[in-house]
Parts: C-alpha cells; structure tokens; sequence
C-alpha cells in the first residue's frame, strides 16, 4: 500500500521492510500520520506491529524502504531526529523506589529539560496522565495501570511531535485499561501524532481516527473505523426471536431483497442482512405478516473483528 503525498505529516514511512534470517517480518509497510492524528496499527501478535514501531523509532534499521519523522530520516545512526520521538515501549522503564514524580524529572534531565521548565513540564504531565493526586507516592506501590500511565508520562515529557504507544494496555486490569485509555484520548488535544499499536479493537476503534489492519508483515487495509467495516459490504446480522409460525417467516422473510440468508433455530431467525438499518421494518413487517409474533429484534453491525475475518480469513486474536 502506498501512502498520498501530505507534506505536513509527521510520520511518513514508505516501503519498509524487515527480515530475520529467512523470515520477513515487515513486507513493504507504509503509512503517514497527520499532527493530532491517532493512528493505529491493529492485528494479532507476531503479525510484525512492533517490528513497524522499532523501525520509526529508530531503533532497528529497515533493510529497505524509508521513515521519516518531521521530514528527518529515521535510523539508529540518525541521534538528532529522537528529539521528535517519545517511545512508549511495552515493558515498563520506571524505578519502582521513586515517586512519580522523581521518576519524571529524573527522566526529563535525561531528555535535557531545563530545571524551570521540567518542574513546570512535570506537573502538567502528572495531570495529564491522572497521577497529580499521586504525585508523591512510592512508584512500587502503584498498581500495574498507574505504572503504564507513568511509563506514557515519561514519553511525553519532552513534547515529543511522535509518541509511539506499544500494547500499552496489556496486563492491566479493565478499570487501569479505561484510565490508560482516558489519558491517550487526551493526547490529541496537544496536538501530538500517536501511533497506537494493539490487538483490541475496541481500543482501535475507541481511540484510532484512521486504522491499518496488519497481517503477515503487511497491511490489509486502512480508513477509518467506518470505511473498514464498508469493506464487508454492508453486511449485518438481525436476530428476530419470538413465537407462531417461524418457518413460514422464514420462508418469506427470505424473498426480501436485502436479505442474504435466513437460518431457523427453534423460536429463533438468524439473518444476514444488507444495510439492516433500512430493512429492519420490513423484516418485522414480513415476519409478522407471515404469521410470526416478535419478542425481540436484535441488529449485530459488522466491526474491526468482522473486518479482519473478512480480508485474512482468520480471527483477530488467532
């Protein structure tokens, strides 16, 4: 896939490829984001998510193709260009003996802020990540989703144009996941490019503007949440529970147009539909006039999941 041309990204990567020894693990990657946009790249592990991030930070070198962050080129030899880069990696880089905001001004004298300015950047990154209230509390004794806030803190600490965000929910609890969630949602309003990588869609879809599906090494496809589900080709599914004459409504139920396949079980029809929003009514309509008395209707829209299955043939989490 070959991204357009957009000469105000901060994240062009076009091309890029990885292999160890004889597997190839990023196959002609490339995609671009845009300041303020979150980007997400979404498969199962081992489908080459965080080989595409080790190349854009910089820390493994692409055997071919090209990244560029605000228009510098990326590479472990490229030292000046890190400036624009804040790396969020999956395992934790924090000191459990300090407070959190030891942890970040130790860290921030390391990214060379200035002592006035790190006490000032500090705070607000506290506040931006939901730790202001514990500041000063032992870092050991925070919860797993505390540490992965702080862990995003330390990456946002020198207001890098990038923050690369790897798996940054895995491990914790669902309430730490919504808060770690919360504090990324947050991010766009600096303004700052996120590149998101995971293997949840609902945190794709909750967070991402655009998304690219990554299989194999390459990307399946990209869009928005909407424009990737499009790719099913409208296809719903409706549940219609309840009692009379269930064979006759599936019978006619089956002749509507929208309808692609009607499957009884026992009270039940199970349908796939054609843009079920608009056929909804004439589906209750069918089903009752069959003879058919309704308790329920249930309509399922395709998502992420659908998306995945329908261009790799296998669930997401395989």
């Amino acid at each position: 896939m070959t991204a357009g041309p957009a000469s105000s990204d901060v994240l062009v990567v076009d091309g890029v490829v990885r292999r160890f020894g004889k597997l190839t693990a990023v196959d002609g990657v490339s995609f671009r984001v845009a300041p303020g946009e979150t980007y997400g790249l979404l498969g199962p592990n081992g489908a080459g998510k965080t080989t595409t991030i080790s190349m854009v930070a910089g820390l493994v070198r692409a055997d071919a193709g090209t990244v560029r962050v605000m228009g510098e080129a990326v590479g472990p030899d490229k030292i000046a260009v890190r400036r624009h880069i804040g790396l969020v990696p999956q395992d934790l880089a924090i000191y459990p003996e300090l407070t959190a905001r030891e942890n970040l001004t130790f860290f921030g004298r390391l990214q060379g802020l200035e002592r006035r300015d790190l006490t000032r950047r500090v705070g607000e990154v506290l506040e931006l990540v939901g730790l202001d209230e514990r500041a000063d509390g032992a870092t050991k004794e925070f919860s797993g989703g505390m540490k992965r806030r702080l862990n995003i803190g330390v990456g946002l600490l020198h207001r890098p144009a990038l923050l690369i965000l790897d798996e940054p929910t895995v491990g914790v609890d669902p309430q730490s996941r919504n808060a770690i969630l919360t504090s990324v949602e947050a991010l766009s309003v600096e303004g700052m490019a996120v590149l998101y990588t995971t293997h949840y869609m609902e945190e794709a879809e909750r967070l991402c503007d655009r998304i690219a599906i990554i299989d194999s090494g390459r990307i399946q496809a990209e869009g928005t949440r909407d424009e990737l589900v499009r790719l099913t080709g409208g296809i719903d599914h409706v549940r219609l529970t309840g009692s009379g004459d269930v064979d006759a409504a599936a019978a006619a139920l089956g002749d509507l147009r929208a309808v692609e396949r009607v499957d009884a079980d026992g009270q039940v029809l199970l349908l796939t539909v054609r843009d079920a929003s608009s056929a909804v009514a004439s589906l209750v309509t069918g089903a009752t006039g069959a003879g058919m008395s309704l308790s329920d209707v249930e309509i399922s829209r395709p998502n992420l999941e659908s998306v995945f299955l329908h261009l790799t043939g296998k669930a997401l989490r395989d």
